[in-house]
């Protein structure tokens, strides 16, 4: 009975964590699709990345007024040809090999003309292409610089899927706005202006009745640019929605199939999915609607220009020559209009990604540094916290007037249950988050006013969940940075005793590394961050639960190694298991945001408090 009533209980636990597990999900879901409204002139702004680029832009529109022109030129020239050796009134004596030599040389003229327009055409789309290129670049470097600019609460509640969005899919689908639809929209604007110039010149009468359906074009174009912007806005964001959930359920696969919640996990994807398929669709029947509108119009008009100009042909008004060229022409009129009306909605989407990056790029840190922060010569590693007030959010106070001394070179260690604050005071010291009230020092100086550069170069923290990136075992030791030679890699390697696993691997230190480092043991990846700690040479070392992922034998190949390590450092140390602390010259006792004990192992177990507790629970 009683196994009967735990299974139960238990099967209570796990759908309550499971439906917790659902509205998290949801409501970051939620919070993914719902971005702020960008107030501005996105096209504005993104236009001004072109302005490095101004000379290849500007002779680009040169060449498209070249193509363009040598594009009219071309059914004049076949016109002329008709009208002057086929069809037209013929010199007495001017013999049919006279007539056709002259179409060999219309035709010959047509050739070059064909050659110089696919000329300017490819030297303009090269040049646009290579810009378009540089700026998406230029882009991507401000998103990224601008990214790690942002402070760590920004990553609190901000889903991984949709920084990647933006970095990704938003970039790139901007990219079509500078490698093409710029120069794209004017080379169809002087071409629908030249068309109808040329066409007015040639005769009035025929031009008016090849405009007659404008005002409908018009009225089209305008619905079709209103409905097509929010079309695409609503793509942009399902998009942004199913990455952030594909980003946050992958790195969770393991969990979803311990659970056993692949089905319950495939239903949520597919709904998401079908929203996202739902927008393509909307947005896909509003060009499916559009394009073949337009070009039903322009079938009508060429109907009305062939039936007038085979009347005026009949009645000797104009040249067969004359209703070839209106004909072409009226063909090539609505051509780029559809273009334009496709190239808006192009641009729409463009716009839309904008907004998204741009919103992203006026973030602004929560944390900055002073316009001249204070630099000190060398930082020794003295920590003072003054009446510290500090929450994650509005008045819910992780840290409650906590007030304390950590002189150089000293090892204090932080205990208590979760949720006591002792990480957030670690995260304070490397000023990752800004307290509310009080002040906290760093040898006399308040960090406010510190460079945080300064202060992140001076303090190594080690983590409980070790990150390695993709490469190999040197370049997450060092991390990219260069400065600290390889024999400085290896040397801080055997000082922490991760030699004896690496230099036995095919590489050794040039050993490919995969995502998050999957490859290796806790207990190897935890010596690794120390290595990479060491090899910064840190005045103030901080020790976040870092030996608790690892085993008693690798505990026991470390333990000389930090000796080592935290000799002549400010030492702050947090860990769960008391054993790992009891030799620090100072623990302090957190309970719910606040000091409640103080003093060295021995201190503090014959005050008979918290302390003494924990450590009973320990040892039974």
């Amino acid at each position: 009975m009683s196994r009967g009533k735990n299974d139960k209980t238990s099967g209570q636990g796990l759908s309550a964590f499971l439906r917790r597990m659902r509205e998290k999900s949801a409501g970051e879901s939620r919070a993914a699709s719902e971005d702020i409204h960008y107030e501005g002139n996105a096209l504005i702004r993104l236009l001004r990345y072109m302005k490095p680029h101004m000379k290849t832009f500007l002779l680009c529109l040169l060449l498209v007024l070249a193509a363009t022109a040598l594009d009219l030129y071309r059914p004049i020239l076949i016109g002329n040809a008709i009208d002057r050796f086929i069809t037209g009134d013929f010199l007495p004596g001017e013999a049919a090999a006279e007539r056709f030599a002259g179409v060999l040389k219309a035709a010959g003229i047509y050739l070059v003309v064909l050659l110089l327009l696919f000329l300017c055409t490819r030297f303009q789309f090269l040049m646009m292409q290579k810009m378009g290129q540089d700026i998406i670049y230029s882009i991507r470097n401000d998103l990224f610089a601008h990214m790690e600019s942002l402070t760590m609460r920004y990553f609190d509640v901000t889903p991984v899927g949709k920084i990647v969005t933006r970095l990704t899919n938003d970039v790139e689908s901007i990219n079509e706005v500078f490698s093409n639809i710029l120069v794209r929209l004017f080379r169809n604007a002087v071409k629908i202006a030249g068309l109808a110039v040329i066409m007015l010149m040639l005769n009035t009468r025929m031009a008016l009745f090849s405009f007659v359906l404008l005002p409908i074009v018009a009225v089209l174009t305008v619905i079709f640019r209103f409905i097509s912007r929010r079309a695409f806005q609503i793509v942009r964001t399902r998009v942004t929605a199913l990455n952030t959930y594909l980003s946050e359920h992958i790195s969770g696969m393991k969990v979803i199939q311990v659970f056993g919640r692949e089905k319950q996990k495939f239903e949520e994807f597919a709904e998401k999915n079908q929203d996202l398929y739902s927008a393509g669709f909307r947005e896909m029947m509003v060009n499916a609607l559009f394009r073949p509108g337009l070009y039903m119009i322009s079938v009508i008009a060429m109907v009305i220009v062939l039936v007038q100009g085979s009347s005026a042909v009949l009645s000797g008004v104009i040249t067969l020559g004359t209703l070839y060229v209106f004909l072409q022409y009226i063909n090539s009129f609505f051509e780029p209009i559809q273009e334009l009306a496709e190239q808006f909605a192009v641009l729409q989407s463009a716009i839309a990604s904008a907004e998204k990056i741009f919103t992203l790029l006026d973030t602004r840190p929560l944390i900055q540094d002073d316009e001249n922060p204070v630099i000190l010569p060398e930082i020794k590693g003295r920590i003072t916290f003054e009446h510290v007030w500090f929450a994650y959010k509005d008045e819910d106070w992780v840290l409650k007037d906590v007030s304390f001394v950590i002189e150089p070179g000293q090892r204090v260690a932080f205990v208590g249950a979760t949720g006591a604050g002792k990480s957030s005071i670690l995260n304070l010291i490397g000023r990752y988050y800004d307290i509310q009230k009080g002040r906290i020092t760093i040898d006399g100086h308040d960090i406010k006013t510190m460079s945080r550069e300064q202060i992140r170069s001076a303090v190594g923290q080690v983590q409980q969940d070790v990150f390695l990136f993709t490469g190999d075992i040197s370049t997450n030791i060092r991390l990219s940075d260069e400065s600290i030679t390889d024999e400085q890699v290896e040397a801080a390697a055997r000082e922490v005793n991760a030699a004896h696993f690496i230099e036995k691997l095919p590489g050794r230190y040039r050993e490919p590394v995969t995502e998050r480092g999957s490859t290796f043991s806790a207990g190897e990846r935890q010596l690794l961050s120390f290595a990479r700690t060491l090899a910064y040479d840190p005045a103030i070392l901080i020790l976040d639960e870092a030996t608790a992922s690892i085993d008693t034998e690798t505990e026991l190949l470390i333990q000389e190694a930090l000796e080592r390590l935290m000799r002549g450092r400010t030492t702050i140390m947090v860990a769960h298991r008391l054993s790992t602390i009891q030799h620090a010259d100072r623990i302090i006792v957190m309970h719910h945001g606040r000091i409640r004990e103080s003093g060295t192992h021995q201190e503090l177990l014959a005050m008979d408090g918290i302390y003494k507790k924990l450590y009973q629970l320990q040892l039974n």
